[in-house]
């Protein structure tokens, strides 16, 4: 048995998707990890990876830096994000990737989450960004719903993977 087990995958087809959703999410592990591969039907160079969870955008709250490779940037929001995808500026064929680790997700505290994106461009726009992140809310997440903040489609090609991840051990790895 392996630490991580597949909860579920999304790929997107031809005819794109406004937003990918994992929906009736067990509450069988400990954690969550989300792994993206995505791009964005956007006519701009790059467009943010949000989330949101059961339904809401409510009681969010997120922490960020950003680099460029020529500018950096650090803030704060009322909002859940993963990073940046490429958009349709881009340079074709290159999708963004990111992963979104949440911690305790099924338990009755506020939800803690960190993630991690980046994309190249071949050009002088490239991002990396990492945040950290709560849900102030006790209810178990057992829905993820990814968007695009330009509410433009993910083009086909774009996936996403649901893992869990159980306390305990596992294949000589033991998790606590």
């Amino acid at each position: 048995m392996s630490a991580w087990t597949a909860i579920g995958r999304v790929d997107v087809g031809s005819s794109g998707a406004t937003n990918i959703t994992f929906s009736s999410i067990p509450a069988t592990y400990t954690d969550l990890v989300l792994v993206v591969s995505a791009r964005s039907a956007n006519v701009s160079t790059d467009d943010s990876l949000n989330f949101d969870l059961n339904g809401t955008t409510a009681n969010q709250s997120i922490v960020l830096l950003r680099g460029t490779g020529s500018t950096t940037l650090s803030a704060t929001g009322t909002y859940l994000a993963m990073g940046y995808v490429p958009g349709a500026s881009a340079t074709s064929n290159i999708f963004g990737n990111s992963i979104l680790y949440i911690s305790n997700y099924s338990g009755s505290t506020n939800k803690s989450m960190n993630s991690q994106g980046v994309f190249e461009n071949n050009a002088t726009a490239a991002i990396q960004q990492t945040q950290a992140m709560i849900w102030s809310n006790t209810a178990a997440i057992n829905e993820i719903k990814l968007r695009l903040d330009s509410t433009s489609n993910f083009v086909q090609y774009s996936s996403a993977s649901l893992y869990g991840i159980l306390k305990g051990s596992s294949g000589g790895v033991t998790v606590t």
